[in-house]
Parts: structure tokens; C-alpha cells; sequence
């Protein structure tokens, strides 16, 4: 019996790649004096790598080698990891981001069933509660009992630790459970973690392999915005639990 949902943030509550998290790098870079810019396309493959302080260090082998040795290479990227987390909590203040459609919805769905919410996801607290209490208001928060976050886990996606710490905290079998991703390494992280999984695919990671997922959407989908995967897969504008249910 299905009890427990574990959400990813970036790319399946929100579009959170492009226009937030690649824009608050570049505004790091440059409030620290860089030349370092990081175009649509160079973040496309950068996205390869999770976790935005293994990113940087994965943009400076392939980007600028010439920055590979400096000696303080390893506090410059924690400084400017630092400095992007606030940028990006900024970004969401002042613009708010919005959530993907369908998923408020769903969100309230699944409260409504009285299924628990849980978070799985690379990206730091800080941004997380930053998402949320933006877009869903601050109370939000508290709807998912678990928010594994950032560095809680030693390795990230697409190893399963993020989702099996979740699991092990809130003390539920994968069997138990449904992973909401929207990336290949996502995918990787849950299946290796044993969880049943809907994919809502975005412009990044439209390409990707996702075999082994449960359902493929392009979003959850709402009466205003339909899934047009949902419109051929069960002539429907919009996914809801009891479709996997």
C-alpha cells in the first residue's frame, strides 16, 4: 500500500535550472570578480553532474583548466556556493518562481488522502524552504515530514542515499512509496533505491533515458495548462494519485 510521497525539487516542483539556479551562479561569479559565465548551453551540460559545488568543480576541469590548480580552489567554490544560495533565495523574494502545473494540486491531493510528503533532492535547505514558502507560503514547510537536503548524504544522485536516508527516517519500505523526478540521474537515485517513480520531463532532460519509470508525463497538468502526455495516455488534461493508486 502506497503511504509516502517523495518529491525532487529542482526541474519537478519548479523550473528552477535556467532562469533561477544558472542565473544566481553567474551573479556569484561576477560579485566575485570572475570571468566565468555560464551560457544555456554550457549549463545543459553541466546538469550532467549533481550538486552545485561538484558542478563548479566539473566547469572548471572541462571549462577552465587553467583555474584547476589553484591551490584555493576548494574554499573559492564553498565561498561561491555560499554566495549563490543567497542570490538564488533572492531570485525567489523578488520574482517567485513558479511551480510546475499541476503541482500544487497534486501537493493538495495527496493531503487530502492523507498521504505524507517527503523531500529528496541535491540542492541545499536553504533553497527548498526558499521554493516553498514562495510559492505555497510558509506552512508549506511542514507538509513534508522529511526534507533531505544539500549535503545529508555523502553521496548524491544518481546514487539512492538521499532516498534511502528519507525512507529510513520517516521508517517506510520503498514498496511503501512513489519518487516524483524529472532527470536521469534522478531516476537513477530512485530505482536504486527500489521506488516506483513518475517522471515530468522538462526542456533539459526532455532527451533522457527514462526506462524503468512508472509513468513519463511533460507535467502533472492542470485545466489551464493540460499534459499533453496524459491527453494521449488517458484522454485526460491532467495526472491525478488515483491514476497509480
Amino acid at each position: 500500500m502506497i503511504t509516502t510521497l517523495i518529491f525532487d525539487v529542482d526541474g519537478t516542483l519548479a523550473d528552477t535550472e535556467r532562469d533561477g539556479h544558472r542565473v544566481a551562479f553567474n551573479l556569484a561569479f561576477e560579485q566575485n570578480g570572475l570571468d566565468w559565465h555560464w551560457t544555456e548551453s554550457i549549463y545543459d551540460d553541466l546538469l550532467s553532474v549533481t550538486g552545485g559545488k561538484e558542478r563548479m568543480h566539473f566547469f572548471v576541469k572541462k571549462y577552465e583548466k587553467e583555474e584547476a590548480s589553484r591551490e584555493d580552489l576548494n574554499e573559492l567554490i564553498i565561498s561561491l556556493h555560499a554566495q549563490k544560495t543567497k542570490n538564488y533565495v533572492a531570485l525567489l523574494e523578488n520574482s517567485k518562481i513558479p511551480l510546475r502545473p499541476g503541482v500544487a494540486r497534486l501537493l493538495n491531493e495527496a493531503q487530502e488522502k492523507g498521504l505524507r510528503l517527503a523531500i529528496a533532492t541535491t540542492t541545499t535547505p536553504e533553497n527548498v524552504t526558499a521554493l516553498l514558502s514562495n510559492t505555497l507560503g510558509k506552512d508549506s514547510i511542514g507538509w513534508f515530514e522529511v526534507i533531505g537536503a544539500g549535503d545529508i548524504v555523502p553521496a548524491k544522485k544518481p546514487a539512492p542515499d538521499i532516498y534511502n536516508y528519507v525512507m529510513q527516517e520517516m521508517k517506510v519500505k520503498p514498496e511503501e512509496c512513489i519518487a516524483f523526478e524529472d532527470s536521469i540521474n534522478g531516476i537513477k537515485s530512485s530505482l536504486a533505491a527500489n521506488l516506483k517513480t513518475v517522471i515530468t520531463y522538462n526542456g533539459y532532460t526532455q532527451d533522457d533515458d527514462f526506462s524503468g519509470a512508472t509513468l513519463i508525463l511533460d507535467t502533472y497538468g492542470d485545466d489551464d495548462f493540460p499534459s499533453v502526455e496524459m491527453q494521449k495516455l488517458m484522454s485526460k488534461p491532467y495526472f491525478e494519485l488515483s491514476d497509480i493508486l
